[in-house]
């Protein structure tokens, strides 16, 4: 079921950030999950290519995010990931979540649990499965602060 039905009950909308971090130049997936989150009835804030982790917290905590989502195809996922969430902490907003997709190795996952990403979707993930994890991750969260 698309968000869109539930807020007819009396949900809000969430708000999602989708960034691209670093040099990376590929945001077409960036484009389509952005796109898609927005079809399923989630306020999308996309910010564009070339951001660094500052102006993705400073954008998460200006637009009053529920979670941060991050394409990285560069390499320097176990770099950008971490900065973000630290950002992030620095400015009161260490609850936003953030989950993300790209080029991951299989090995680098756990260590980016644990530095505190919420969920990573591989190449070929579909776009419901993402909207899937927001309901049941995301919502619970963002309902029970208010």
């Amino acid at each position: 079921m698309f968000p869109e039905n539930k807020q007819e009950r009396g949900q809000r909308k969430l708000r999602i950030l989708v960034a691209k971090p670093g040099l990376d130049g590929h945001d077409r997936g960036a484009k389509v999950v952005a796109r898609a989150l927005s079809d399923a009835g989630y306020e999308v804030i996309y910010t564009g290519l070339h951001q660094t982790p500052d102006m993705i917290a400073a954008a998460a905590v200006q637009e009053a995010v529920d979670a941060v989502g991050l394409s990285i195809m560069s390499g320097a996922h176990m770099t950008l990931f971490p900065a973000v969430i630290e950002a992030l902490a620095r400015r009161g907003a260490g609850d936003i979540l953030v989950f993300g997709g790209g080029i991951i190795p299989e090995e680098d996952e756990e260590a980016l649990r644990q530095a505190g990403v919420a969920a990573l979707f591989r190449p070929g993930t579909s776009t419901q499965e993402i909207i899937d994890w927001i309901e049941r991750v995301v919502r619970p969260r963002a309902e029970g602060r208010g």
